[in-house]
């Protein structure tokens, strides 16, 4: 018999974490939760390092990911594939900026799998902490082809990019768990 549904799961801390009342009004607030995501999964071993969150215009909270792909046993439960996930069964769309719009945060670079998702998952705005650059020198991920110009085409498609946000603070957290040995 095939499988005929699938289920994804956030760690049971998530809650702990995540204030879902308060407003993550500027872009660094937005993009410190999604670090603080991805230091808990490395920490509390639930996942690799990677954190990311959706917010609404108001700066809300709509989903959070974090990566799980090995716990999950899908190559898909990347940070930024769990928080779309989240975010279009909170607001029950696909295209999240239908209703408003959104911002994606994340603590690293979206690899080529979480780029492509990003503009069809319909956000406004990317933020990012880490370059993939730093995700391949410190962890043993390996990021996936791009386009030359992948901003520009984000940009091109309505996506506003904003890179290096508390950089120093994500390579932390990717450091950390490269040299943990812990392989996820």
């Amino acid at each position: 018999m095939l499988t005929a549904s699938v289920t994804l799961a956030l760690p049971s801390w998530i809650d702990e974490v995540v204030d879902r009342k308060r407003a993550y009004l500027g872009d660094d607030d937005k993009v410190a939760l999604a670090i603080e995501l991805s230091r808990h999964n490395i920490e509390l071993g639930t996942g690799g390092p990677f954190g990311a969150a959706v917010f609404d215009g108001n700066g809300l909270v709509v989903g959070v990911g974090v990566n799980r792909v090995v716990p999950q046993n899908c190559s898909v439960a990347h940070a930024e594939m769990m928080a779309f996930m989240c975010a279009q069964a909170a607001v029950s769309a696909f295209r999240l900026n239908e209703i408003g719009p959104m911002t994606l945060a994340t603590s690293a670079q979206p690899c080529c799998m979480c780029y492509g998702a990003s503009f069809w998952a319909g956000i406004n705005n990317l933020l990012i902490g880490a370059r993939s650059e730093d995700v391949m020198r410190l962890t043993e991920f390996d990021e996936g082809p791009l386009p030359a110009d992948w901003v520009g085409e984000l940009e091109r498609r309505g996506i506003a990019v904003r890179r290096d946000l508390h950089r120093d603070a994500a390579c932390d957290v990717l450091r950390r768990y490269g040299v943990s040995g812990v392989s996820y």
